[in-house]
């Protein structure tokens, strides 16, 4: 999944949540705030919300062999996709987790003198903009496509298609980088698009080298808080 021509690529488009950066206690209150809204919704604790959301994606996997994504198992107990990110608005803070890392700073600038970077996120525009704008990605991005484009979350086949038209590629053109293949690589490779697996920063950086392979393979060690992978 990491193999590609990169003098074929002519526009990268990445996850933001759990690739551009990784923070698990962020991930944790995330989490915590879906289980809150499905709480509220159906009159029961969270602790009792957050072991149905368990049960659903269990049985999902176990079905699928795919793990669902946050907004579908919210859709499946009843929820609705907008209220869940109108609550996600109104209670999630991110600054008060993210730690700004000035290496992805510096590997999206870098990337970016070379090739158009794009976001493609399920999550909302306001706290896209929020995370991108604390963490200082803004400067480098070309473009943000964030679920509430049209409320359909990834993986969706037809909105894969969508921002390939809006940018101007082709499939072959479009590296595709993600920390969850089967939400956000499975349906771009699919479609012919290059795509790269990346778990965590140390493979998030070594992008630099794959394509641009003159540039120094040598980086400092990752910040702990960065380590955690988001499930």
């Amino acid at each position: 999944m990491s193999t590609f021509a990169p003098t074929e690529i002519r526009g990268i488009i990445f996850d933001l949540d759990g690739t551009l950066y990784v923070c698990e206690s962020f991930a944790a209150e995330i989490h915590d705030t879906a289980a809150a809204y499905i709480a509220g919704l159906r009159g029961i604790s969270q602790e009792e919300a957050a072991l149905l959301m368990g049960a659903a994606r269990k049985k999902h996997a176990e079905e699928s062999g795919t793990i669902q994504t946050l907004s579908a198992v919210c859709g499946e107990l009843g929820g609705s996709v907008q209220e869940l990110h109108r609550h996600f608005v109104h209670k999630l803070r991110p600054e008060a987790y993210l730690v700004r890392d000035e290496r992805v700073i510096r590997l999206l600038e870098t990337l970016a003198e070379r090739f158009p970077l794009y976001i493609y996120t399920n999550n909302n525009r306001v706290l896209t903009t929020r995370i991108i704008n604390y963490l200082g990605l803004d400067r480098a991005l070309r473009g943000v496509f964030t679920i509430d484009d049209e409320w359909r979350a990834k993986p969706d086949e037809d909105m894969v298609k969508r921002l390939l038209e809006a940018i101007g590629l082709s499939p072959d053109e479009a590296l595709f980088v993600g920390d969850r293949y089967d939400v956000d690589l499975r349906v771009p490779e699919q479609l012919g698009c290059p795509v790269y697996l990346s778990r965590n920063l140390e493979q998030l950086l070594r992008l630099e080298k794959l394509l641009i392979p003159s540039f120094p393979a040598d980086r400092p060690a990752v910040p702990a808080c960065h380590q955690a992978v988001r499930s």
